[in-house]
């Protein structure tokens, strides 16, 4: 990837888009595959490329800060289908649109 590439992944793509795919499609693809490993690694790099982005563009505390987000709506998620008993993709809908939120709100929205 060139650096003109890379530089306008930086500024165009919204760090929201990620923290969707990782959750939504990562537990899409442990489900539809009935792999979990799998749908674990597409959940592993929506993060890692979300962080990287909040990384770059809000620095260490709020790339952190923003992954202890992240992780905790996947946890959230488990929590809501497995001890509330609600449905997995109702549970999983609604933390993706949360994380998502909070992604665009903190790193996304105009200047730092």
């Amino acid at each position: 990837m060139s650096t003109t590439t890379l530089a306008r992944v930086q500024t165009r793509l919204p760090s929201a888009v990620p923290v969707a795919v990782g959750l939504a499609a990562g537990f899409g693809i442990a489900q539809g595959s009935g792999v979990r490993a799998l749908g674990g690694l597409v959940f592993a790099v929506g993060g890692l490329a979300a962080g990287w982005l909040w990384y770059r563009r809000r620095g260490p505390a709020v790339a952190a800060g923003l992954a202890v987000a992240y992780v905790a709506a996947f946890v959230l998620a488990h929590v809501l289908a497995i001890g509330v008993g609600w449905p997995a993709w109702l549970a999983v809908g609604l933390v993706t649109v949360l994380a998502a939120a909070l992604s665009w709100a903190v790193a996304d929205r105009g200047p730092a």
